[in-house]
């Protein structure tokens, strides 16, 4: 699928700064006053309304061309759930993380919701699909059975069971293992 190339006619700045601008306010998660400060530092004076303008015209192709160029995250995930204190109240965050570090989804909430940590995984299997795990030799006798990939419609049905050390776990019928919370 290819994507038409981004049109840079009647705008009085060049192409590459119009596209560096707009990329040090996606990648960075600065704001546009950091933005004109850093452009102006370069030498190029530009309002923050003007990249405002581009943000709105130019990051959704750019910030779609960021996340095409991002690497696929790596086959074991892991689910984390922690207990925060943010100004005295207590909430709960649940980081999906796969094993290189990377945070592929996080919620914030005020309780803790089982339903909406399922929802989250849906989304996770939606947007990267399931996470695979490749044997390195399909001969060595000690590697797990490849998974198939199932209809979401199938997903939904985690059961909670312990491990020998006592820690809980869920279980999928569409992974091959079962995935611990911690």
């Amino acid at each position: 699928m290819r994507t038409t190339p981004i049109s840079y006619k009647r705008h009085r700045f060049p192409p590459e700064l119009i596209a560096h601008s707009v990329w040090l306010y996606v990648r960075f998660n600065l704001s546009l006053r950091e933005v004109e400060e850093m452009l102006l530092e370069r030498g190029v004076n530009v309002s923050y309304e003007t990249i405002r303008r581009w943000m709105a015209k130019f990051g959704p192709w750019i910030a779609r061309n960021l996340r095409r160029r991002q690497a696929r995250p790596g086959d074991i995930w892991h689910l984390d759930e922690v207990v925060v204190t943010i100004s005295g109240r207590k909430f709960w965050l649940w980081r999906a993380v796969d094993q290189d570090g990377v945070v592929l989804e996080e919620i914030l909430q005020t309780r803790r919701d089982k339903r909406a940590v399922r929802r989250l995984i849906k989304a996770l299997i939606k947007r990267y699909g399931l996470p695979v795990r490749r044997p390195k030799s399909l001969l060595d006798p000690g590697t797990p059975p490849l998974c198939t990939r199932h209809p979401l419609s199938q997903i939904g049905s985690f059961r909670r069971i312990e491990n020998r050390r006592g820690r809980l776990m869920l279980q999928h019928p569409l992974f091959c293992r079962s995935a611990e919370i911690t």
